[in-house]
């Protein structure tokens, strides 16, 4: 059974078009003292494992973290007003399987232009962002 609702509800169609197209989500992992600890990221969604690629720099907090808990959130933000948001809820693990972001081409497609923009190449984003990781969605809300 899919974490996602029915894409053909109103409500699944807006999440599975969002899950698409939307270039940062805020990533949410539990420091040991059970404090949330929200960051931006980009994110690759895969629909046929509903779950999302992402990386991480090596140095990153959120590795220890899930770790000793591996219960995450993966959020896009609301419409400004609100609405429109989606959240869903899940496991993060690191994904040795995955490709480097450099040798991904889903990830290429979506960030190519960024990575080249913010950080000069997407080698160099590659380089930074090393650490890839699998958010698995198990649940999904939102309006």
């Amino acid at each position: 059974m899919s974490a996602l609702p029915d894409p053909d509800t109103a409500f699944g169609a807006k999440v599975a078009r969002r899950l698409g197209e939307d270039r940062i989500a805020w990533l949410t992992s539990t420091d040991r003292s059970g404090t949330p600890q929200p960051a931006p990221v980009w994110f690759l969604w895969d629909f046929a494992t509903d779950s999302a690629q992402l990386y991480s720099e090596p140095t990153a907090r959120r590795l220890s973290r899930i770790q000793t808990n591996p219960r995450s959130s993966l959020h896009l933000d609301d419409d400004g007003r609100g609405g429109d948001f989606v959240v869903l809820t899940g496991v993060l693990t690191t994904d040795p399987q995955a490709p480097p972001a450099d040798q991904n081409p889903g990830y290429l497609v979506k960030y190519s232009e960024w990575a080249k923009n913010v950080f000069g190449s997407v080698e160099r984003f590659a380089t930074l962002y090393s650490v890839p990781l699998r958010f698995r969605a198990e649940r999904t809300r939102g309006q």
